[in-house]
């Protein structure tokens, strides 16, 4: 039976309406934003980007899939950061329409490599070069100005441990890598049935490396020693003389940890609002508490310095005699958030949104803290971060190249409670614990809180956005050195010569190819006109 010609191209004709075909790539483009926290369906991440690239290698021309790989980039963007809609207002559709641009280049790269119907050769070529152009977009939006490395697709693998040993040997880079290989394996398998095998070979290579890795990368060797630390998240606190009542809150929660022997006590970002040393009795009550619990705080100041101009957030080292000199001005400000990127430009934003009236100043160096030895226990180095520099692999690895034990990120999404914001932040602390070898404390004001061992294992339990209390973790300490803290970037730069690669043989084809010849010349006679004599 003949089937009509105009049923068989139902949904052919529907995307090629250039709207309905724009909608599909917004969707398409948006779907990987489950695999991540609060979601959380780590696996979608291996086939959300199916839809994405068989849209964009079906486009009916090169610039049609470079629009269709901005639109999903623009999904893509609002989908993973739709939480910062309260805050930015329009503004965020502005910036997701600025950064999906990033995805432009990307929708072309996989319409040449993958459109029409290519050979096995060129395809299996497709599954090296389509996930080292989407990693060369992550690492461009990692800049801070852009919005640095939220939602990087690796980091949706935070609570697989073959992925976190991945992470180990080449970073979040290199389980993204995987992951977008995956994908185009799948993408191919599913509309180029000529290239089946070298599809097939390649979701086979991926399980075998990722089986090796796990057999062979070495392990963080435990050194046998566990230090004691403890977590204080207050919790949400509102209103007039907020600063003053949850410093008072976070007071009591201390004191409750008198006699369970915590090393370390950790409160959260913001939690003093007072510069210590133009407020000594806030100093001396810190100093109180210390002598009480027998353990040093980690307190993390947001205020103006008595010392020098401007505001700084900073994590600050405080004993029983006051603060110890120890102390850390973040480096890594959130965009808008806490400064405004060419304000000069710019600064209208903050009459739309909650962008920052005044611009937080930087520190210059990371810092590593040194708690004195105690009984039973060793020196032990902490490494220190702040809130949105949880999220950048190279502060972690420097921490630990530089000898931290044992890393520390102080948060507050308070702002953001009821989003998928609080549990993404949490679940960095994985990565950068599996990146490093080093365990990793992810403490906040209002939660999610948590920490995670040398493997990027989960420790103890996770405080979530619900809870106001103080919680004490036991957490084995490890040395050595994994291979990505050695060596680094090594799947970056891999990927981009990979990319660099293919766009050179791509510019040699095209230069090989020959020009098309010119039409020869007619000896017919015009229309009309006589022949000439003697023919």
């Amino acid at each position: 039976m003949r089937i009509p010609v105009g049923r068989r191209e139902q949904p052919g004709r529907l995307l090629s309406s250039p709207w309905w075909r724009g909608a599909a790539a917004v969707a398409a483009g948006a779907l990987p934003a489950l695999a991540f926290p609060e979601p959380g369906l780590w696996w979608f991440a291996f086939v959300a980007l199916v839809p994405w690239l068989l849209l964009v290698r079906a486009a009916p021309s090169a610039r049609r899939a470079a629009l269709d790989g901005w639109l999903g980039g623009v999904g893509f963007m609002i989908a993973v950061h739709h939480w910062l809609v309260p805050n930015l207002h329009v503004f965020l559709v502005v910036l997701a329409a600025l950064l999906g641009l990033l995805w432009a280049p990307w929708g072309l790269l996989v319409h040449r490599a993958l459109g029409g119907r290519p050979r096995a050769g060129r395809a299996a070529v497709a599954i090296a070069v389509v996930p080292s152009g989407w990693l060369a977009i992550e690492l461009v939006r990692s800049w801070e100005v852009l919005g640095g490395p939220w939602g990087l697709l690796g980091a949706s693998q935070w609570q697989v441990p073959p992925a976190l040993r991945l992470a180990s040997l080449g970073g979040v880079w290199l389980v993204t890598l995987l992951v977008v290989a995956v994908n185009t394996a799948a993408a191919v398998l599913m509309a180029v049935p000529p290239a089946r095998l070298p599809a097939v070979a390649a979701l086979c290579a991926c399980a075998l490396a990722v089986g090796a890795v796990w057999l062979w990368v070495p392990r963080p060797d435990r050194t046998g020693e566990v230090v004691r630390v403890a977590v204080v998240q207050p919790g949400v606190v509102n209103g007039l003389g907020g600063a003053e009542r949850r410093f008072a809150l976070s007071e009591e929660l201390t004191r409750q940890l008198a006699g369970q022997r915590p090393d370390l006590v950790v409160w959260g970002e913001s939690s003093v609002g007072a510069d210590l040393a133009a407020r000594p009795d806030l100093a001396a009550r810190l100093g109180a508490l210390s002598q009480k619990v027998g353990a040093d705080l980690l307190v993390n100041v947001d205020a103006r310095r008595s010392d020098r101009p401007g505001i700084f957030k900073s994590s600050v080292l405080v004993g029983p005699g006051g603060p110890t000199g120890d102390r850390y001005d973040k480096m890594r400000l959130v965009p808008f958030g806490e400064y405004v990127p060419f304000r000069t430009l710019l600064g209208w934003v903050t009459s739309v949104g909650e962008a920052a009236g005044e611009d937080r100043m930087r520190g210059d160096r990371q810092v590593v803290m040194t708690l004195p030895a105690e009984e039973g226990r060793a020196d032990l180095r902490v490494g220190p971060l702040v809130c949105f520099e949880s999220a950048f692999p190279d502060m972690s690895r420097s921490l630990a190249r530089s000898g931290a034990g044992l890393l520390v990120a102080q948060s507050a999404t308070s702002t953001f409670q009821d989003s998928w914001a609080p549990a993404q932040h949490a679940s960095l602390a994985a990565l950068r614990a599996a990146e490093s070898g080093r365990p990793m404390v992810h403490a906040t004001l209002t939660g999610v809180s948590a920490v995670h061992g040398p493997d990027g294992e989960p420790l103890g339990p996770r405080l979530g956005t619900d809870e106001s209390t103080a919680a004490v973790y036991e957490i084995p300490l490890a040395q050595g050195t994994t291979p990505y803290v050695r060596f680094g970037d090594w799947a970056v730069y891999g990927a981009l010569a990979v990319l660099a690669g293919f766009c050179g043989a791509e510019g040699v084809r095209a230069l090989r190819k020959p020009a098309a010849e010119p039409p020869a010349p007619s000896t017919r006679p015009s229309h009309g006109s006589a022949a000439p004599p003697g023919h």
